[in-house]
């Protein structure tokens, strides 16, 4: 019977079985029988071992007894008594690290349940002069990671999980390694390496230099086989060099691809023309920096029907082909293509809520409801317990609030609760409705038909939520704003505001910023701070909106991802920090943006 930490997955039972790390369940105990001293096996309830405790005349018999007991009011939930146990032992306790250190585990456990995470990790540690079991280090290191993964510390993390790695028997140590391996997969390269150079702990710098290979030359096979090769040799006890990752090893074997003539349908003529015109800016732009002359791009007018565009393409021999750009022709190229077996490569500029993911074809686009899942994402990071969605009430709005949603539900097992308003005086009303304001208001109007109505009493706003995410139109975003500031009671403790770029104004004066104080957005990284190159575009486009040059931006990305897309998909913790996100695809093919976020203050945007 063993010790429990139910968040971290990765320890088999043959694994627990062999360190011994505890017990979470208890069982009666004859009165012959002798009771066990061994910290590892909680195997009596607690009132035996304190029965045990009082007969003992041996200090530090005692104090496993009352380890135990105190252990054993901990897997019922009692954690009162086991403090008052571990409080009252502390004075007279033996000066033997494996009592201190299991103490210090169970004050932890303790803490981590009556207050947070944090104070637990603050108390859980042991003077590297300690010499401790493997099973009371394993259980340390262990318990550590499970902390730092529920605090959204991932370097932490995999430090611990490498650690808890010189516990394990080696046939079972290849889990952890496993876990290792998907926590780094997220990191972004810059992340990865301020932390990679840690002489005491060679385990982990091990790994972190071995994700940094595979995400800085995942474009270049050859230059990865070299690098991973003086890695292996540098170091060659090293768990992924033993075994590489498996995605790593797919990454290595994928052939990436190197169009030498690129197809991109838009539509040159017609209505949509004018969406199209800074995508295709984009792209030559993309062309010019990143490209030789070796490469050619040829620009196919969409709008004379996508399956006629789609095989003049095949006829000057494509062997890539970027867009189509609209979500009809997407569709109507895909339902044309069906049948086909082998089909050129292909990066859709949009993409559907629903199809058949086809080897080779990729699938890019700003959407909305990405962005919105994406802000999800974040406000997990930030440690957002309960977010309140006020989101207008129109197409786009309800797909991002359902987005937001989703991702919130997979990440928490809750649902976000989500308000729709409506533009006018309805917005103010759903703000009252959404804060319980209104509810306030009614009580306050009873109280004063009871009491009289020189009653003096102040609203209260409701006081559960932590983080209020709006889903709004830029021309609607200051209202909703304002509402918000005038509808939280004077009692209530402010909470995180955070909003999508759609609200992000247009030409943003320091007046219209400071409307927005205190909100966060998410942007793509172009447009979130100024340079050489956001100052020529404004040269050149000067009349350009924000949405005109996110779509510029999305097509210097597009020609920029053709020849990283096979690694990409082999490989997913390979991400290109491109100028509209940090980019990774998915095993469906659909590339996945990770925005930029910034913070109004004094009316200025900062970014993050």
């Amino acid at each position: 019977m063993l010790k429990r930490l139910i968040s971290i997955k990765f320890l088999s039972a043959l694994t627990l079985s062999t360190l011994l790390i505890g017990c979470a369940t208890t069982k009666t105990t004859d009165p012959d029988t002798i009771v066990n001293t061994s910290l590892v096996s909680v195997e009596q309830p607690a009132s035996t071992y304190l029965s045990e405790a009082s007969k003992s005349s041996l200090p530090e018999k005692r104090d496993r007894y009352l380890l135990l007991a105190a252990h054993a009011y901990i897997n019922d939930g009692n954690y009162s008594s086991a403090s008052n146990i571990l409080v009252s032992m502390q004075k007279s306790m033996v000066k033997v690290p494996t009592i201190q250190a299991e103490h210090i585990y169970l004050n932890a456990r303790i803490v981590e349940k009556v207050q947070n995470k944090q104070a637990a990790l603050s108390l859980l540690q042991y003077p590297p002069h300690w010499q401790l079991p493997r099973w009371q280090m394993a259980t340390y290191h262990q318990y550590k990671a499970r902390l730092y993964k529920s605090l959204q510390q991932p370097i932490d993390q995999i430090r611990q999980l490498s650690l808890l790695s010189n516990y394990l028997p080696k046939t079972e140590s290849t889990q952890v390694n496993d876990v290792i391996w998907k926590v780094l997969q997220p990191l972004q390269e810059e992340t990865i390496q301020t932390f990679m150079r840690e002489p005491a702990n060679p385990v982990f710098s091990g790994w972190l230099q071995l994700a940094y290979i595979a995400k800085h030359y995942a474009i270049e096979p050859t230059q990865l086989v070299r690098y991973l090769g003086e890695w292996q040799r540098n170091n060659p006890h090293h768990p992924g060099a033993m075994k590489l990752p498996t995605d790593l090893e797919k990454a290595l074997n994928a052939k990436p691809f190197r169009p030498q003539n690129i197809a991109v349908l838009l539509p040159l003529t017609g209505p949509r023309a004018a969406v199209a015109e800074p995508i295709k800016m984009g792209i030559l732009a993309s062309y010019m920096a990143e490209f030789d002359n070796d490469v050619t791009v040829h620009f196919i007018d969409s709008q004379i029907g996508v399956q006629p565009a789609y095989q003049q393409a095949t006829d000057i021999g494509a062997d890539f082909i970027i867009g189509p750009l609209l979500p009809n022709e997407v569709e109507e190229l895909q339902r044309a293509n069906q049948a086909k077996e082998q089909l050129i490569p292909q990066l859709y500029l949009n993409q559907l809520e629903q199809f058949e993911p086809k080897k080779n074809q990729f699938y890019f686009s700003l959407s909305p409801a990405q962005e919105a899942s994406d802000a999800a994402r974040k406000m997990f990071a930030d440690g957002i317990k309960l977010p309140l969605l006020l989101t207008s009430n129109d197409a786009i709005g309800k797909r991002m609030a359902e987005s937001f949603n989703q991702t919130w539900l997979s990440l928490t097992e809750n649902n976000a609760e989500i308000h729709y308003f409506d533009r006018g005086d309805q917005m103010k009303l759903t703000v009252q409705e959404a804060l319980g304001v209104k509810d306030s208001q009614a009580r306050i109007a009873r109280m004063k038909e009871i009491l009289g109505s020189k009653l003096e009493a102040d609203f209260r706003s409701r006081q559960d939520i932590d983080a209020i995410y709006m889903i709004s139109a830029s021309q609607d975003l200051s209202l909703l704003k304002a509402f918000l500031d005038v509808n939280f009671s004077v009692f209530a403790e402010p909470v995180a505001l955070y909003t999508s770029s759609r609200g992000r104004l247009e030409k943003e004066s320091n007046q219209s910023a400071q409307e927005l104080n205190k909100v966060m957005i998410s942007d793509i990284p172009w447009l979130m701070q100024n340079s050489n190159e956001t100052r020529m575009v404004e040269s050149l486009w000067g009349t350009w909106n924000n949405s005109q040059k996110r779509l510029y931006v999305m097509g210097y990305d597009a020609l920029e991802l053709v020849n990283r897309l096979a690694q990409m998909q082999a490989f997913p913790g390979y991400q290109l920090n491109g100028r509209s996100g940090a980019l990774s695809v998915q095993p469906n093919g659909l590339i996945d943006r990770q925005l930029t976020w910034g913070k109004y203050q004094q009316g200025q945007l900062t970014p993050l």
